[in-house]
Order: structure tokens, then sequence, then C-alpha cells
């Protein structure tokens, strides 16, 4: 049987290609039973995020499943055929489960060390299970990966360090704040990043939030999503005095914000430090502003140096997560060369059950007398006398395959010549 993977990601393709390829639930769900009935794959499992579409199939035949592969991302998704053909990629056996352990352990995401992807892959193996598509060969790829990836996370520091300009902007206004909760924000202009960085902090335990703005009603508008105020930049000032977070994202072509402006709220705020973080180009904070005893200020470039050192991080600790993966393909590839063992190991079982059970009732007419419970004693004597005669070839025949070695597979060929085994599938 043979493993593939078809897909697209953000490595091959576009954002625009990415949203029209990608799958909802119930496109997943549709696409997998489609293609169990066309008969093309004995396995399937489609994995879609936004960074990523791929489809994890088992076939005897891996070019008619590849073809039916992208016939049904067509049919399921937006994106044409010329399109997926243009961005797709194929990957059979090692490699396939590589690209699923790397996916799984984060390695391939866009930012590295992301930890959604972990419960994307549970869900995709989720579904096809409840399709009844997944199969012995998906269902220890899935199970591997999510123990390789899980690995990776708790033996790497792969996930430490935040990652974006919101999240770093946290992570300073705690180190300074001890107390989130309490605090208020006072973010000046409307810019998207500002509205990232409150809710980082409102997902923080800060509640108190005042949008000052040019223009009152947009004010008004973004304060509303945060169960906060709006107020024009007349208010500013006065804003200013009951504010310990300060997050500026305006257009301003030159500062809004100065010494003259913050000077006057510090000296009457002993022991009361404020953060400012200063997320516009050009900037809207003057930089005189960070020698004002108890302020703490910010900019864009001080929280991306704060990003870029993290992820630099991640990157190094990838080497190390590159490691288990690559243990866990190894692993894999034995466990899929002991399968081939699975057919001469069940026929010789069978036969062997088979010789015992017809040797009981051969000489049950010779037994007169013998209780119900004499019987479940003798039938479970002669079961471990197979079991324990079996024990050790089965042993041995297993790991033979598992090696792979020429000499070990002669060892399995000369067990189904000795016991006149079944020839294995194809």
């Amino acid at each position: 049987m043979n493993l593939l993977v078809f897909g697209l990601s953000h490595k091959t393709a576009p954002v625009e290609q990415r949203e029209k390829a990608s799958l909802s639930d119930s496109a997943a769900r549709q696409l997998v039973r489609d293609l169990m009935a066309g008969g093309a794959v004995s396995e399937a499992v489609a994995l879609s995020t936004c960074n990523r579409t791929e489809v994890y199939v088992a076939s005897p035949d891996p070019t008619q499943a590849e073809q039916a592969v992208a016939e049904a991302i067509v049919a399921h998704s937006r994106i044409s055929a010329d399109e997926l053909a243009c961005a797709r990629y194929v990957l059979r056996d090692d490699r396939a489960a590589a690209q699923l352990f790397r996916v799984a352990s984060s390695l391939d995401s866009m930012v590295v060390g992301e930890s959604e992807i972990q419960g994307q892959v549970r869900a995709a193996w989720t579904i096809g299970v409840e399709e009844q598509a997944v199969g012995p060969l998906l269902n220890q790829l899935f199970r591997q990966a999510l123990e390789v990836g899980k690995s990776v996370r708790s033996k790497t520091h792969i996930g430490s360090g935040s990652s974006s300009v919101p999240a770093v902007a946290l992570d300073l206004a705690e180190d300074v704040l001890s107390d989130l909760p309490g605090r208020r924000v006072l973010v000046i202009g409307a810019g998207r990043m500002a509205e990232a960085t409150t809710l980082a902090l409102m997902q923080h335990g800060v509640g108190d939030v005042v949008v000052a703005n040019r223009t009152v009603s947009t004010a008004r508008e973004l304060a509303g999503r945060f169960g906060g105020r709006g107020v024009g930049f007349d208010q500013l000032g006065e804003e200013l005095h009951g504010a310990d977070i300060v997050i500026s994202s305006t257009d301003a072509p030159h500062p809004i914000l100065g010494a003259p402006e913050i000077e006057p709220v510090m000296a009457g705020r002993a022991d009361r430090p404020m953060i400012v973080v200063d997320i516009s180009v050009p900037r809207d904070v003057d930089t005189a502003v960070a020698a004002i005893p108890g302020v703490a200020l910010f900019d864009i470039d001080d929280l991306e140096r704060v990003v870029e050192a993290n992820l630099n991080g991640r990157r190094l600790e990838a080497e190390r997560g590159e490691g288990f993966v690559l243990g866990a393909v190894q692993g894999f590839s034995a466990w899929r060369r002991g399968l081939s063992a699975a057919p001469a190991i069940t026929s010789l079982r069978r036969r062997a059950e088979a010789i015992r059970r017809a040797e009981l009732e051969r000489l049950e007419g010779q037994w007169e007398g013998l209780s119900d419970a004499d019987r479940a004693r003798l039938d479970a004597l002669t079961k471990g006398i197979v079991n324990k005669l079996l024990h050790e070839p089965t042993v041995r025949v297993k790991a033979a395959a598992e090696e792979g070695d020429g000499e070990a597979l002669r060892h399995l060929e000369s067990l189904r010549h000795l016991f006149g085994l079944e020839a294995p599938a194809n």
C-alpha cells in the first residue's frame, strides 16, 4: 500500500490561491467521502488550515490516487485545475510521512512554533475516522504525527517567546505593570495594529479602554468593540492623566505627543508608571518622552527587534525539532516494513488454532466425565501452549520484516514454505 500527500501551502501558493483551495469542515468531509466512493484510494484524510490544504491517502495505485485527489480538491473548493497544477506538491511514502510529522510539529508553519496546528491535525484525523475513511496506515501515521508534535513542543523551546507585535507589547506591559487587570488603556488613532494590541491586553485582564481620534465617531466605533469610550483629540490631554498604557497608531506626519504633554501628567502621579507603545511610522511620540521618569517608551522598531529575536530563537530550536521528525520517520518506515510479515503471522496462528480445535474435538469423546470447568481449563492450557510456541517465531519474523534486510526476509519466506502458509496479498 502506498502513502501519498497531495496539497499546497504558504510555501507554494500566495494567500489568494490558499483561500480558494481552503476547505470547510463539511467540504473536507464530503471530499473524503467522494474519494472513498471513487475507489482510487483506500484511506483518506483532508487537512485544511489558513496556511495549507493537504490530502493524505493510502492507495495501491499512487498515480490514479494523485489524479483523483486533484479532481476532488477542484470539485470541493474554488481553486481551478490550472491554479492547482501550478501550486501543488506531491510526496510519497517516507517523504509524505515526514511532511505530516513536520506539519504537526509546527516546523512547516508560517510562524514556527505556533500552537494551533496540533488541534487542526487532530480535527482532520477525527473527520476521517468519523467517515470510516481511516485504516491501519493513516491511523498509525496521524497517531505518530501527534506524538512527535507533542515531543517537539515539550522537549524543545520552539514555542518560546512572543512572535507578533501585539503579543510582544503585551509582554512588555506585563513586565512594567505587574497587575494588568484594572489598568486603563488609551488608544490614540484607530489603526489595525493598535486594535490588535488592545485586544491582546484586554484578553489579559485590562478592562478600561478609551479611544482618542480626530473623528469622534470613528473613536466611538472602535471603543465600542471593547466596551470602552471614544473621545476626540481635544480631550487627549485630560485622558492622559488616567492612562496606564498608551498605544499610539495614527497617520500623523509629525509627533503628536512630546515631553510638554507627558511631563505634567507624570509629575502628578508618583510611583505610577506609564507605558507608551508607539506603533506609528512616522512616529507619533517624540523620543524625548523616554527620558521622563516613570515612562517606558517603545516604538515599532523596539517591538519588531524583540519579535525577530524570538523568531530566531525558534528557528534554532526548529533544528532540534527536525531530529525528532527524522527519528519518527525511521520508526514509521520500520512499522510499515513490519506490516509485510502480518499475513504470514496471521496465517501461522490461524493454522495453529485450527489444529488445536481439531484435536480437542477429536478427543472429545474420550473425555467422558469432564466437567465444564475441566473443559475450560483444558482449553486455556492448549491455548497457552500454542501461544508460547508461536511467540518467539512471531517476534523474530516481525523484527526481521521491520529491519528489512535480505537475509531476514528470506527467513520470512522460509516460514511460509515450511508451514505451507498463504502467499502475501499484493
